[in-house]
Order: C-alpha cells, then sequence, then structure tokens
C-alpha cells in the first residue's frame, strides 16, 4: 500500500510538473502578453517577466513595443506641375496598445506598410516638384499626419515619416542644371558689374586727385613698367597715358623761345625782318667786288648768307637776311667756238600775290 501512494505522488508530482511547464510563459522587458482565453480577450494584459496560463485554454501573443523602423517602396508619381517623379521613404512606429494591435487589425506591420504607400501617393499628387525638393519637413508632417490617423485605431503611434530619396527624369535633371547655370551666370554677371561699377568710382576719385599733381601720372606709369617687368617678359607694352602728353605739351609751351644773337651788321628785329634801311652798310675802303668776291653782295664765308649746303632744301627764308645787290648778275660770254651762252639771268618781277613777295623776301639767285 505505502509502495502504491508512492507511485500516485510521483505521478502527481510528473503530472504537476508536466502542468507548469506547459503553463510556464516568459514575456521579455520590450514584450507584452496578450491572453484570449476562450477566443476571449483577457482583461488584464501580461506585463514583462514570468507568468503562467491555463494550457488548452488561454493563449498568449507576445506584441513588440519596440520602435519599428519600415522603409516605404519607392512611387512613381506625378506632382501637380505635372513632372514625373519616383519617391521612396521610411516611417518609424511603435505600438502603445497591444490589445488594440492584436484585436483591430489582423497584422498591423502589414497596415502601416500600405498605409504608408498610399499616403506617399497622395502627397506627391498635392506638391508641386520645388516643394518635393526643397520643402521636405512640410511633405514629411502632412505624411505623417496622414498615416497616423487610421493607426490611432490599431493601437499604433507613428513617431516620425521621411522623404529618403526623389528621382528625376534625365531630362528634368538637365533642365534644372541648365536653369540653375543660368543663374549662377546671372548673379555673376551682376557683381562683376558691381565691382566695375566701384572700381570705376575708385578710378574717377584717383584720376582727380592725380590732375592735381601731374608728376603722379609719371610715377604711376614708372609703377606699371615695374608690374610688367616683374613677369619676365620678352616684350614690354609700355602704355602712355594721353594726360602724359598734355602735360608735356603744356609745359613745352610755357617755356620762353631761345632768340639768335644779331649778327654784326644785320639789321635790328630778327631774321626775316629788314631795317627801314634795308641795305647793310658797306665798310669803308675797296670796292664791292673786293668787299663781296662772291658777287651777291654778303661777305664771303658767311654761313648765315651763303644758304644751305649742297643736297639741303631750300627753304622760303634763305637768303632773306640780306639784300641782293643793285647790279644785274651777268652770264657767261660767247664761248671761244662763237656759240652763244646762256645769256643774262633775268629776275622774276615782283608779285605781291606771291607769298614770299609779300614777306618781303626775294627769289634767290644763286645756282
Amino acid at each position: 500500500m505505502v509502495q502504491g501512494l508512492l507511485v500516485a505522488l510521483v505521478a502527481v508530482l510528473a503530472g504537476g510538473l508536466v502542468y507548469a511547464m506547459a503553463a510556464a510563459r516568459v514575456v521579455k522587458q520590450y514584450e507584452r502578453g496578450v491572453v484570449l482565453r476562450l477566443g476571449r480577450l483577457h482583461d488584464a494584459v501580461r506585463p514583462p517577466g514570468f507568468t503562467m496560463i491555463v494550457p488548452g485554454v488561454d493563449r498568449l501573443r507576445k506584441v513588440n513595443m519596440q520602435i519599428v523602423t519600415m522603409p516605404v517602396p519607392a512611387q512613381d508619381g506625378i506632382t501637380r506641375d505635372n513632372v514625373t517623379v519616383r519617391v521612396d521613404a521610411v516611417i518609424y512606429f511603435k505600438v502603445v496598445d497591444p490589445a488594440s494591435a492584436v484585436i483591430q487589425v489582423e497584422d498591423y506591420r502589414f497596415a502601416v506598410s500600405q498605409m504608408a504607400q498610399t499616403s506617399l501617393r497622395s502627397i506627391i499628387g498635392k506638391s508641386d516638384l520645388d516643394d518635393l525638393l526643397s520643402d521636405r519637413e512640410k511633405l514629411n508632417q502632412g505624411l505623417e499626419l496622414m498615416i497616423d490617423s487610421p493607426a490611432v485605431g490599431w493601437g499604433v503611434q507613428i513617431d516620425r515619416v521621411e522623404i529618403k530619396d526623389v528621382s528625376l527624369p534625365e531630362t528634368m535633371k538637365r533642365s534644372m542644371a541648365r536653369q540653375a547655370e543660368a543663374d549662377r551666370e546671372r548673379r555673376a554677371r551682376v557683381i562683376n558689374a558691381d565691382a566695375e561699377l566701384q572700381a570705376s568710382k575708385k578710378l574717377a576719385q584717383a584720376a582727380q586727385q592725380m590732375s592735381t599733381q601731374p608728376a603722379a601720372l609719371q610715377l604711376r606709369l614708372l609703377q606699371t613698367v615695374v608690374a610688367v617687368a616683374a613677369e619676365k617678359n620678352s616684350t614690354l607694352v609700355l602704355p602712355f597715358p594721353v594726360e602724359l602728353l598734355r602735360f608735356l605739351e603744356r609745359a613745352q609751351q610755357g617755356q620762353p623761345q631761345p632768340q639768335p644773337p644779331a649778327e654784326a651788321g644785320q639789321p635790328q628785329g630778327g631774321p626775316g625782318q629788314p631795317g627801314p634801311d634795308h641795305l647793310p652798310v658797306e665798310p669803308s675802303g675797296g670796292s664791292p667786288a673786293e668787299a663781296d668776291p662772291s658777287g651777291v653782295g654778303a661777305p664771303a664765308g658767311d654761313p648765315s648768307v651763303m644758304g644751305p649746303a649742297f643736297g639741303d632744301p631750300v627753304t622760303e627764308q634763305t637768303f632773306t637776311d640780306r639784300p641782293l645787290p643793285d647790279t644785274p648778275l651777268a652770264g657767261p660770254g660767247p664761248e671761244p667756238d662763237g656759240v652763244p651762252g646762256p645769256g643774262p639771268a633775268v629776275l622774276p618781277e615782283f608779285d605781291p600775290e606771291r607769298p614770299s613777295d609779300r614777306s618781303g623776301s626775294r627769289p634767290s639767285t644763286r645756282r
């Protein structure tokens, strides 16, 4: 009999151990347990740790309470300004009510994924391309509100929705690149024009300051030469400002012209302006032929009267300093062979219309 009791006790203990092993459950820290007893929801949600259920009567479903990161597949859509784009996103959510996540929806993960895709396609059609590219924060908030509204009844809370990438057609990319390039070129031209305006104002001030000191132009020219020579070029381009030429011209006009000294026997009044008598006083003693061997009425060897050398151009005032002798010049006589010579030289008559006659000069008779 004692042996029978021992066998029964061992059997009871073995059955209790099997029952405990079948009824024992462990809920992790990040999970919550939802018990369905005979198909009905049990009131209490099992906390993390060790828990017991009735084997064969209760069913325990564990719900993850962590934040779930779910990628939203890329969606093709047309924006409000008729541009075809392809947009993908990512959604962050978590379960706040385990009982609702188990009872209200069959698979809350799949439901949230489908809701995110439809909301993303809807937000693409309501937005412009510029908003998708530059104002994503506003679109993220709108997308979050669209997904969170039905997810509240499922016991799910949407933490954040982010648009990851917006894919554009190649033609649209090229068009946008040309637009950006044109805009940058416009801004560059405006900046260059502004710089030219400021530089012109500074140059005008510098020119005004240099105009008070003409020597500053020469100094600036020397600085330019030094700057060009620093490059060690074989060719030196030297700019010559017009203002420097005008300065040199004014400086030359301001200097007095030197007067040549008056020669002995020359009347006062300068070259080309004969005195009142117009004839020089011949020296006493001797005939004109002795005083003037050349026969032109001037001392021999006088360079101011003899005129230019051979080959020099004869100017209008070459022989205006001294008058011609009163005796006519006779040409050479008849040749020994009886051939008549060229004859006497004939002076041209005085013509007041001729410039040389109006100035008081007479033509040269030298040959």
